[in-house]
């Protein structure tokens, strides 16, 4: 028709263009009302989100990136097939582009290896979300070694010279206990510097009488401070010896307790009870004690998160502490009241506050939550983590399935009258359904070859974020390319039931 090379060239690549500027518009759209729902249920120690993701936003940056990835898609994705389709060489460009022989082949290869391409990346996402789900069903079913229901914690900052004593600050948790405890409805409180999830840091000891080689140290622990009714709070049984008392106070005898990780790891075929440790020495002048004996070996809780085995744990009597270390603390970090309660501790915090700052002398609490809450918080990252992914894999999954569908539609429509022949000369509708179906399919299965082969190289990066699940999980690696498998059927099934039903009559007409 007399069109130059150039012309065609410009034409295609503006309706490219405007395709891909469309899309991004409507991809910014998407996007920005995804991030504002994301956000809604993000977890709170997320960085650089500001309150309610009130630092999130678009801004011109992010309107130029997706201005600029919108043409430049538009530009890369149009500028080929324009190319191809200005050649001067019309004899092999209809030759290629006849009805009778379907689209050409440089185009099919190159829509096949985009299709490869989506089901590769699906396949990577969704085995990294299906790993992820799997560490949040592990997680779930974590035994805490505590019982978080009706369990009301409270942190306070006790500062001031009257609180660089242990004694001030042992008295105060005294009388606080005491007036918690005859609140109606109260079952046990406690006072503690620290809570399970989040168990106090770590200091090395010394084990009176064994020789420690080449280290200073016979070993490390993670250390805590609690007043009598810690463990009858959260209740955690005591597997031998005792729990601490009202007696257990700066003029007695320095007591501990251990956790049976550390009893297992340090003392494997004896009985810990009654052997001393040395804690902190030589690390400062705060830490100078006395040895202490070993009281009790509790049962394990989860001193470091749901998604960590417990770590060894050292556990002294609030009263004890020493001087230099509530020094140390004061004003640094809070401390914290454990209270639980007969129903649902929320209709208590009103009477305990009162009764506290009565305790204190007029301090305030604050951080008021139910321990049930500090549990689903502390997985919050991973819940997170898991959903960020599971989007991802879902979209993936979708973009493949809606690709495998267009190509496979494209491909019906454009070999219509080879299938009419093929029909006008014996072949039946099964058989052609076959045919096009095993077309798609061996495109599916190509992507799923190479994306298990990605997935095994790239899920190691997840590595640290699962729990009791390997990165190479056998189900995982199993059941996803099967449900991938499935769907690219399901989408290559529709165009090959319509190409066994064409009428060869129709199909062979010549228009």
């Amino acid at each position: 028709m007399g069109a130059s090379r150039l012309r065609i060239m410009r034409q295609l690549l503006t309706e490219s263009v405007v395709l891909a500027t469309v899309g991004g518009a409507l991809g910014l759209i998407v996007g920005y009302v995804g991030v504002r729902a994301l956000l809604a249920v993000s977890p709170a120690d997320l960085p650089r989100v500001g309150e309610h993701g009130a630092a999130v936003g678009l801004d011109w940056r992010v309107l130029a990136f997706t201005l600029a990835i919108s043409l430049l898609t538009g530009l890369l994705f149009g500028l080929f097939p324009a190319i191809g389709a200005s050649r001067p060489d019309l004899n092999t460009t209809l030759k290629e582009s006849s009805n009778r022989s379907g689209s050409g082949f440089r185009q099919a290869k190159a829509r096949s290896l985009l299709v490869i391409s989506e089901v590769s990346l699906a396949l990577v996402l969704l085995i990294g979300a299906a790993l992820l789900i799997r560490t949040y069903i592990a997680l779930r079913h974590v035994n805490p070694g505590f019982d978080a229901r009706d369990v009301l914690t409270l942190e306070m900052s006790l500062t001031g010279d009257r609180f660089d004593k242990t004694a001030a600050v042992a008295q105060v948790s005294r009388e606080g206990r005491q007036r918690m405890d005859a609140i109606p409805g109260v079952e046990s409180s406690a006072f503690s510097c620290c809570i399970p999830l989040n168990v106090g840091f770590g200091l090395p000891f010394n084990i009176v009488g064994r020789a420690t080689g080449k280290s200073p140290w016979t070993g490390g622990a993670n250390w805590m401070s609690m007043s009598p009714g810690y463990l009858s709070v959260f209740r955690i049984p005591i597997l031998r010896g005792r729990d601490f008392t009202e007696q257990d106070d700066g003029s007695a005898p320095g007591v501990v307790m251990i956790n049976e990780t550390m009893a297992r790891k340090y003392w494997p075929k004896q009985n810990p009870l009654g052997q001393q440790l040395l804690i902190g020495k030589g690390i400062g002048p705060q830490f100078v004690e006395n040895p202490r004996t070993i009281v009790g070996v509790v049962a394990d809780i989860h001193n470091a998160g749901l998604n960590r085995d417990p770590f060894p744990l050292m556990m002294v009597p609030s009263a004890q502490v020493t001087d230099g270390m509530t020094k140390l603390n004061s004003g640094i970090l809070p401390m914290t009241w454990v209270v639980r309660t007969r129903g649902d501790p929320h209709q208590y915090i009103a009477a305990i506050t009162r009764q506290l700052r009565l305790t204190s002398g007029g301090f305030p609490v604050a951080r008021v939550r139910p321990m049930s809450e500090i549990v689903v918080q502390s997985t919050a990252r991973q819940d997170f983590d898991m959903l960020l992914l599971t989007i991802f894999g879902a979209t993936a999954l979708i973009l493949a399935a809606i690709g495998i569908y267009g190509l496979m539609a494209y491909s019906v429509q454009q070999r219509t009258q080879e299938m009419g022949i093929r029909m006008a000369l014996g072949a039946d509708r099964n058989r052609i359904r076959h045919l096009v179906v095993w077309q798609g399919m061996r495109l599916a299965v190509a992507g799923v070859v190479l994306g298990i082969a990605a997935a095994f190289g790239l899920t190691r990066f997840l590595a640290s974020f699962l729990f009791s699940v390997k990165s190479w999980d056998p189900l995982v690696f199993v059941s996803v390319p099967i449900v991938l498998s499935a769907v690219a059927l399901l989408a290559v099934w529709f165009p090959a039931t319509r190409a066994s039903r064409l009428d060869p009559q129709q199909a062979l007409r010549i228009e």
